[in-house]
């Protein structure tokens, strides 16, 4: 068994690594996958591992691509000057200053929204249930309109980063392994993560917070910790975003609430909340249905999207994952006790 797992992720990471060579022509599709990927895998750490449903994670996102963006900016030049709309100047980056600015600028997006996620978790925590999903979107919803009026990082006309200084097929490339390898990260930490004792405590929280602080688990730190390690992998996607879109504006692209921010949550609720693989495949599937309605839908596609959600609710409530070990428990290692009288499944 340990075998043919090895040889099925060793095939997946070749896949991966292939990927962009084996399908030329969908390079930036496949790495809006991993973004995909990415964003499901955080939002399970809390809403499925934990069982606190967050439709603030955007937050997250929209943050790592301005601090992304205002890091890289700041190294070289003035971030008020460059951001000011009647400023006549010509700004140009060199490219050990895009690339440092890459590098630099997408691990301090992750580290300012892990620390933001500490912050802001002191006071959303208070809250659970639809209260706290509730006060965490109004936390995203802010955030999107205090950046849009502050000047000093553009205001509502948002930002623009120097494009990829070589070739545009290979800064697609760039770009891809970029958010292939933050996923492959997110997801072997995340696997790790829940086979500890810190997995078997959000699970315990999930289940029944009372319970859990009755047996001495410190809950609040345990939230904390893991908003806060979400936070930090969603804070690196938004901050590999930011130089993939280039220019990018507050409310339409950095805190998408309707659009990412809620496709996140689609993702792992048609995967499987609380499972390891959900959020990937849910992922997978869910981006394939967006690229066929938003290409040959065009206009239906929203309709198409929440016919998906009333479906997944109502016929597959426990996701694709969960509804494949109710009905092939044998493909997860489960064996089923036969009745007397019975051959064993």
């Amino acid at each position: 068994m340990k075998t043919k797992r090895l040889v099925f992720y060793a095939a997946l990471l070749a896949f991966t690594v292939l990927a962009p060579y084996l399908l030329p022509d969908f390079k930036t599709q496949l790495a809006t996958l991993w973004l995909m990927i990415i964003v499901a895998i955080t939002w399970d750490m809390t809403g499925g591992q934990m069982g606190y449903n967050s439709l603030g994670n955007i937050f997250f996102y929209g943050t790592g691509m301005y601090v992304a963006a205002v890091v890289t900016i700041a190294i070289p030049f003035d971030v008020g000057d460059y951001t000011n709309a009647f400023s006549d100047r010509i700004y140009e980056f060199t490219d050990t200053q895009y690339f440092v600015g890459t590098l630099v600028g997408t691990l301090a997006a992750g580290v300012f929204c892990a620390l933001s996620a500490l912050v802001i978790g002191y006071i959303t925590f208070g809250l659970r249930g639809p209260y706290f999903a509730i006060g965490t979107l109004g936390v995203a919803i802010a955030a999107g309109e205090l950046v849009s009026n502050w000047e000093w990082v553009g205001g509502g006309q948002g930002i623009s980063l120097p494009v990829f200084p070589y070739d545009l097929e290979l800064g697609k490339q760039f770009f891809y392994f970029l958010f292939a390898g933050t996923g492959v990260a997110a997801f072997a930490f995340a696997k790790w993560l829940y086979s500890t004792r810190f997995g078997a405590a959000i699970n315990a929280i999930r289940d029944d917070e009372e319970k859990a602080e009755a047996m001495g688990i410190h809950t609040m730190r345990y939230k904390l910790t893991a908003w806060s390690l979400s936070a930090f992998f969603v804070g690196i996607a938004g901050g590999i975003s930011a130089f993939q879109l280039i220019h990018f504006e507050p409310l339409e692209t950095a805190y998408q609430t309707i659009n990412l921010g809620i496709f996140m949550v689609v993702c792992v609720l048609l995967g499987g909340k609380g499972t390891l693989w959900g959020p990937v495949v849910g992922a997978i599937v869910f981006h394939l249905f967006k690229e066929v309605t938003w290409n040959y839908f065009l206009g239906w596609q929203w309709v198409a999207l929440g016919t998906l959600i009333v479906v997944t609710v109502v016929y597959f409530r426990d996701g694709i994952m969960g509804w494949l070990m109710h009905t092939r428990p044998e493909w997860f290692g489960i064996r089923i006790e036969s009745k007397q009288g019975e051959a064993p499944s």
